[in-house]
């Protein structure tokens, strides 16, 4: 996406897009397909949950917690925050992973108009839902918004939803990047960060991030932060320099390799330092850095100012 402005880095969401679901234990309604994102979910209550752009690490939120407490930790404890991110596991590609990189996935007898998880009893022990608590805290890259929400189960608890679908993981995934739960049933597959079904039964998706057509007609244009992760797909667990924020004004220089970016605004990536070379400019988040011709990672930003 190209030429716009997004939401400031690290915004907290005042009130949220939360969908609240009727109770309900069968497993016989299907997706509507012709339902529009603003008809997928309602309005909740303000402070349920907080939407921070960027990951958890670079929030510097709690590693012994949320997607990275060990599994004897209490139920409050891992639900404290939750990591949504755009990756690739395996051939998926992208699918959205948690903040311990493990896959997610949608289902298909869960409906997302309204957002309705009919996953419960022993379906809920092999499909973990992703819950999240009251003013629990979510991280998101590669993911807008407006399209992460959260729908109240049956047994009461808040569990994520991924433009509209409630979100699960698979518990015969035993480490990141698996993806054992595609397929299953033919009615399990990896969830998109755009809500569709990852994979073969996905719509073919446009690339990640493009340079634009044209730069901003000056620098005020442009924004005035930007966070830069070492990895691809906003993977801040690579290299030694994991995430870091790069604020303005004016041109910056960057010191290390980062290879994907979560920008405030649209910002001005070069090739050298100093801010010559080639430039791009990225407004929205960037995947990988080394398709926009920045195969080691651009090594300067101009910012507004």
């Amino acid at each position: 996406m190209l030429r716009k402005h997004v939401a400031p880095l690290a915004a907290l969401l005042a009130a949220g897009a939360l969908a609240l679901s009727a109770c309900g234990t069968t497993g016989s309604a299907q997706p509507s397909p012709s339902s529009s994102p603003s008809q997928q979910q309602e309005t909740g209550s303000s402070g349920d949950v907080s939407l921070l752009s960027g990951t958890a690490r670079s929030n510097k939120a709690d590693e012994q917690a949320g997607d990275l407490a060990p599994d004897s930790a209490p139920r409050e404890v891992k639900n404290k925050w939750v990591q949504l991110r755009a990756a690739q596991a395996g051939e998926l590609n992208p699918v959205v992973v948690n903040g311990a990189g493990f896959t997610l996935y949608r289902f298909d007898k869960d409906t997302a108009n309204p957002s309705k998880s009919t996953c419960n009893g022993d379906c809920a022990k092999t499909w973990p839902p992703v819950t999240i608590a009251k003013g629990g805290k979510v991280f998101f890259s590669g993911i807008k918004k407006a399209d992460i929400g959260a729908v109240t189960r049956d047994d009461g608890q808040l569990q994520l939803t991924v433009k509209g679908w409630p979100v699960y993981r698979f518990n015969k995934d035993a480490k990141p990047g698996d993806t054992n739960g595609q397929g299953v049933g033919g009615t399990w597959f990896g969830v998109r960060p755009d809500g569709q079904k990852a994979g073969d039964a996905a719509k073919p998706s446009t690339p990640a991030t493009a340079p634009s057509s044209a730069p901003p007609a000056d620098d005020a244009e442009l924004g005035d932060q930007v966070t830069l992760f070492t990895g691809k797909d906003f993977d801040d667990f690579s290299g030694n320099n994991f995430a870091t924020g790069i604020t303005g004004p004016g041109c910056k220089d960057i010191r290390g390799t980062f290879l994907s970016a979560v920008p405030s605004g649209p910002v001005k990536l070069w090739a050298e330092p100093g801010c010559k070379g080639t430039s791009v400019v990225v407004d929205d988040d960037a995947r990988d850095l080394t398709a926009l011709g920045f195969p080691n990672g651009p090594k300067s930003v101009r910012f507004a100012g």
